[in-house]
Parts: C-alpha cells; structure tokens; sequence
C-alpha cells in the first residue's frame, strides 16, 4: 500500500458523533493524485512513488517538466511529491494510476505535514515569548531583546541567539491524528482537531507507521 497522498487544507468545522459529543475537524481535499514516476531499487537503488496533484495546463508548464508529464498524459501537475514503499509491492504501481482517499481508514492514526503560517518579521516577545520590561512611566526597556553577546570574552554573540526575525513558514509534522471521516465521491477527509498549514495550504498526509 502507498504510505501517503498529497492534499490541499480547506478550513475546519465541527461534527457530531453518534452519540453527540462535538468533534472539531480539519476538512482536506485528498487526490485524486496520479502515478507520475515509478522508482524500483534495481534501477534507481531504493523503491518510491511519484505523485502529482491539481492539473496544469501543459502549455504553462517549462520544457523539462513537459517531457516528464507526458509520459503519463496530456497534462501537468502543479504539486508534487514522492513517496517512499515497500519494495515488495512496487510491481502494483504504473505510471498513470490514480490514488485516492480511500486509501485511507476511519479510525486510522495518521501524521500530517505542512507549512506552518508565516507571521512576518516579529519581535523576541512575539517570537520567542520574552517577558519585556517594566510597562511603567520612565521605563526605556519595553519589548527590547537586552543584551545579546559578552564583553572582551569572547566578544561575539553565540549562534543561535534568539532574536528578533522572520515568525512562521516552518515545516511541521503532528502525528497521531485521528481519521474521523471520508468521503471517497467528493475525495475528502475530515481529521481530528487542527493541522499544519493556512486555509488552501498543500498538505502531506501519511501513515503513521
């Protein structure tokens, strides 16, 4: 079985189970992806999956790229993606076979990886959660960072200071999330509480295995 798919994050809401205790969910639109390249260990030296998500007119798409989606079809893809498998089961996957959701199981443990959202340039007390200083009358020492480096020795400030910079667009990866519903005709799956990611963001969801 393909270890996972790539989606695009539509927003969250909420369901009721069924006994009606209330659920949040994260909505995902998962697939359809299609089978771009088929890595085999004997060719390539380990075994992997090529997807690709959301189609792209061919004529938007650069001369290398082209050569490689027309293998497949008459169409580019503007995401994609490879992932690893078992190379026991890399016979089952060809070039132009669709993966969908339902690939998936309700109840399954899955992990999502994503794009945290980017927050422009911050402050230490926004970014790395700094106390400040006194808010009184008189006080100069507000939000600043304080002292940053040493005197004589060793007269530099140490790698990895925290200070004030760029907040967000980080890749993260939360594991354990519930698989609360599918829906395989409208290639949905609605997750447990909240993933990586804004709204629209492209997602990687995979086994947790």
């Amino acid at each position: 079985m393909l270890s996972g798919i790539i989606g695009k994050k539509l927003g969250m809401t909420q369901i009721f189970d069924e006994v009606g205790n209330h659920i949040p969910v994260t909505v995902i639109e998962a697939g359809p992806c299609t089978v771009l390249e088929v890595r085999t260990p004997k060719r390539n030296k380990y075994a992997a999956v090529t997807l690709g998500f959301k189609k792209k007119d061919l004529k938007k798409v650069n001369k290398p790229k082209r050569g490689f989606f027309e293998k497949v079809g008459d169409s580019g893809y503007q995401f994609i993606k490879e992932f690893r498998v078992a190379p026991a089961i890399i016979e089952n996957f060809s070039p132009g076979q669709v993966v969908g959701v339902d690939l998936f199981k309700i109840g399954e443990l899955v992990r999502v990886t994503g794009r945290s959202r980017g927050k422009g340039y911050t402050g230490v007390v926004k970014r790395w959660g700094f106390h400040g200083g006194r808010e009184t009358h008189g006080s100069k020492f507000h939000r600043a960072p304080g002292s940053i480096g040493m005197c004589a020795d060793p007269s530099r400030t140490f790698k990895g200071m925290h200070m004030a910079g760029h907040k967000g667009m980080d890749k993260v990866t939360i594991l354990d999330i519930v698989v609360v519903d599918i829906k395989p005709e409208r290639n949905l799956i609605m997750l447990k509480g909240a993933v990586p990611g804004a709204r629209n963001s492209i997602v990687l969801i995979r086994g947790n295995n």
